[in-house]
């Protein structure tokens, strides 16, 4: 099964990670950045637990390693 994301549509949406680190296993989207062309480009997702932040493309919400929602 493919996943299909609106990068517009991503902002404060949750997420699981299935391979946690450092207790680290539920995030929030929390920022969307964009190019010139208002295109988003990449993500910033908090960790729920610790609070640390990370930037990462959009598109790696597509991978295995990310699950919607929280599980």
């Amino acid at each position: 099964m493919t996943k299909k994301l609106n990068p517009n549509k991503l902002l404060l949406s949750k997420w699981t990670s299935t391979v946690p680190k450092n207790k680290e296993k539920h995030f929030i989207v929390t920022r969307l950045d964009r190019d010139e062309d208002e295109v988003v480009i990449d993500i910033v997702l908090e960790a729920v637990y610790t609070k640390n932040t990370y930037q990462l493309p959009w598109q790696a919400l597509l991978d295995d390693l990310w699950q919607q929602g929280w599980h």
